[in-house]
């Protein structure tokens, strides 16, 4: 399964860069922190999806319908974020890592914020879940661009053996950005219920504009990637990075692709599926499902952090392989429990079933940078990580929508994550044969 010499190809012999341990941990912290704010303001809006916005901007519809439709708006993030992928990979293979990484954390934070400004459809009517939509589509195009680019950039500052756990920081930011978004309704939902619709939900949306702030002023001080450096020097840049992946890269691409689908779609099923399966089909309290979500990133943080560092030793794309099979032969278990209505079962499902899939996720960023060569990797890896997100967006909706065919029977839900799973699996399988070794050396 090989690609043209061209698209595998590392920097030519005898232009080694050289990387420091202490610059690739201040850089891998800066793609934390910008991530952990883009994940934060994501997040917010499958939970918001799943206890708000059915109730506020689709209120014409049945609860079902309604449900749907809010789990169609959330999908509709995952749809932009390849043309999100297109754009900032252009950019960040074209003109440098560093700008376009600014621009995402700024586009994502005024998006965010701008949906706890907008009034609910008692009060504008249809142009409320217009405008939602269209923030959201601004989200997901900020998103699309902002992965690729804090993996890419960690990675390139960081000593090839060390990779792992550098690579591993960027997807930290999940699990906090989980934190933060759940904490945050966690805290709202302590409000009336009339004071919660009324105004305590918009309050997590607000805070992206702080949190953006703080997140732009770190990620100033990052200095460029010095293997994108050593592309400008030798004019080896990509004219068009995106064609090139797709015309001489597209097998990578496809094995990326497969690699990171189970830590993007089977997180959405456990999150914001299982959130809206427990409080719409079992009648379990919202708080409980939320709360469930916070104990379950506290173990994914544990999970990524163990999971790079063994991809150091092991490869990603094992660890990918394992994490896969690991995670399809859970699947029904988890549901099982989750179906018990039993809320420490629920909680230990929810936690559990993180745990097992961000066995793959930790290492996402490691495996999917190796698969593409310098001059193609910005656009590569955004376009890999996001048209898999933009397969998995709607298994959410769909996972509602088998719902109804199965009379409310959870085994569809179930049928898809190791349907995933096994996807990933082959991922890894064939992607630790396929990567790409960039020449540098430690400081």
């Amino acid at each position: 399964m090989n690609t043209p010499d061209h698209a595998a190809a590392g920097p030519p012999p005898g232009t080694s860069v050289v990387v420091s341990g202490k610059d690739a941990a201040r850089v891998a912290f800066a793609a934390f922190v910008g991530t952990a704010l883009e994940w934060y303001d994501y997040f917010l809006f499958g939970t918001a999806a799943a206890i708000v916005f059915n109730r506020l901007y689709f209120t014409t519809l049945d609860p079902t319908a309604a449900t749907m439709a809010a789990f169609a708006t959330f999908g509709v993030g995952f749809v932009a974020r390849p043309f999100g992928a297109l754009i900032f990979g252009w950019l960040g293979d074209r003109i440098g890592r560093r700008p376009a990484l600014l621009i995402t954390v700024v586009m994502i934070g005024v998006a965010t914020g701008c949906i706890g400004l907008l009034p609910a459809f008692d009060s504008i009517g249809v142009a409320a879940p217009l405008l939602l939509v269209l923030l959201r589509l601004l989200q997901g195009i900020a998103v699309g661009g902002e992965w690729g680019g804090a993996v890419t950039l960690a990675v390139e500052h960081a000593p090839l053996d060390k990779r792992g756990r550098y690579a591993a920081m960027p997807q930290i930011g999940s699990p906090v950005g989980t934190l933060l978004s759940s904490g945050a309704f966690a805290l709202v939902l302590l409000l009336p219920q009339e004071q919660f619709d009324a105004w305590g939900w918009r309050l997590p949306f607000l805070a992206a504009f702080p949190l953006m702030a703080v997140a732009f002023y770190i990620r100033r001080k990052v200095e460029e990637s010095p293997l994108f450096d050593q592309l400008i020097e030798q004019d080896e840049r990509a004219k068009i990075p995106a064609l090139e992946v797709f015309r001489t890269a597209w097998r990578r691409l496809l094995v990326a692709m497969a690699s990171a689908l189970l830590g993007i779609g089977g997180f959405y099923v456990l999150t914001t599926f299982v959130i809206s399966y427990g409080t719409t089909q079992l009648g379990l309290p919202a708080d409980l499902m939320v709360n469930a979500t916070l104990v379950a990133a506290l173990v994914e943080v544990v999970v990524i952090i163990a999971m790079g560092r063994l991809a150091e030793r092991l490869g990603p794309g094992r660890v990918t392989l394992w994490g896969g099979l690991l995670s399809a032969v859970c699947a029904f278990p988890l549901f099982w429990l989750i179906d018990t209505r039993n809320p420490a079962a629920i909680v230990l499902a929810v936690a559990a079933g993180i745990g097992v899939i961000s066995v793959a996720y930790a290492v996402s960023g490691a495996l999917l940078t190796e698969l593409f060569p310098a001059r193609l990797r910005y656009s590569g890896v955004a376009l890999a990580y996001n048209l898999a997100g933009a397969l998995t967006g709607f298994l959410p909706f769909i996972a509602t929508a088998l719902l109804q065919t199965s009379g409310g029977a959870s085994w569809p839900a179930a049928l898809l994550l190791v349907g995933l799973s096994l996807i990933t699996a082959l991922g890894g399988f064939l992607g630790e044969r396929l990567r790409v070794k960039d020449n540098v050396v430690a400081a």
